[in-house]
């Protein structure tokens, strides 16, 4: 008897620790979070630019807490908002995405889109997010809306960069984009963004929704000061490390060591050095709404504010 009571009191704590640990990667993934990040990339003289970076939002039309909390941003006053894709998780979601946006719309902005926004999301096994990419794509699943949210964007001003280079003033700024469409679905142009970036623009900023080492290469190489990109979700599972947390898996041939945050590219590079850049990695806003779960990695927006750099 007293190996059986043993043995039930093991297992209720073990059902206990599990539903207490549920609870908590439920409650993490809707503890949004705004981080912030100093890049040294303007040329010298010029004042600060503020970019807000948004990715992954992955929205429902049930999100409401989601969708306030994305339109108070536009109380930080940014100059300049990029969004690398993923908005969507749902077929009715587009209005839903553009009234979160609300007022940022009415700032400069420009967006690629992720592979969520092409294809209605699905029930997944949440260990598969802690392992290897296996390389299978779900492109088999119904279509979700993103012309509409393409025509949203672009008929508020917002630049579609969907394998595309072009231009656009901020203030007294002349920025030069390159955007891809979705790595992670094989839908990245290379050949149709290559080539030097545009030496005469103060600052060059390449984008796209997964950072995957052939995208970050080719961008860096080409001469863009700032690589931009989501999709990894920061880990979405991250472990205690010295110093903070650590992801396992990026979902990407990104290391996890560069899952979230702002790094340099390639890893080992120092600013100056040429064919380097300014990578920010942001674990955007949402889940697959069937798994809506983080461990150690807060939902978040990135806030750039963007100085000069030091003079050489």
């Amino acid at each position: 008897m007293g190996l059986l009571r043993g043995a039930a009191l093991a297992a209720g704590g073990a059902v206990g620790a599990g539903l207490a640990l549920t609870g908590y990667a439920a409650a993490e993934a809707r503890a949004y979070t705004l981080r912030r990040f100093e890049v040294p990339v303007l040329p010298p003289g010029h004042r600060p630019l503020r970019v807000l970076h948004l990715t992954d939002l992955h929205m429902t039309p049930g999100q409401r807490r989601k969708q306030q909390w994305v339109r108070s941003l536009a109380a930080l006053e940014p100059d300049l908002v990029i969004d690398t894709g993923d908005n969507l998780a749902h077929r009715e979601a587009v209005p839903a995405v553009l009234d979160a946006l609300g007022p940022l719309l009415d700032l400069p902005g420009a967006f690629v889109h992720g592979s969520n926004d092409y294809f209605e999301p699905g029930m997944r096994n949440p260990l598969r997010y802690l392992m290897p990419d296996s390389g299978h794509r779900y492109v088999s699943k119904p279509q979700l809306p993103w012309r509409d949210l393409t025509a949203g964007l672009t008929g508020a001003g917002w630049l579609d960069l969907t394998n595309t280079r072009s231009p656009l003033d901020v203030g007294d700024l002349r920025l030069a984009f390159a955007g891809l469409d979705d790595p992670h679905l094989g839908y990245d142009d290379l050949a149709a963004v290559a080539g030097q970036a545009d030496a005469d623009a103060d600052l060059r900023i390449g984008v796209a929704h997964a950072p995957y080492l052939r995208v970050l290469d080719q961008l860096a190489g080409d001469g863009y000061d700032l690589l931009l990109a989501g999709h990894t979700h920061g880990g979405q599972v991250r472990l205690p490390w010295p110093g903070g947390s650590r992801a396992l898996a990026t979902n990407c041939d990104l290391e996890p060591a560069r899952a979230r945050g702002l790094h340099r590219h390639p890893a080992d590079s120092s600013p100056g050095d040429p064919g380097s850049a300014w990578l920010e990695v942001c674990a955007g806003l949402g889940t697959n709404p069937y798994v809506r779960i983080r461990v150690a990695c807060r939902p978040e927006a990135a806030l750039l504010t963007l100085v000069p750099r030091e003079r050489g």
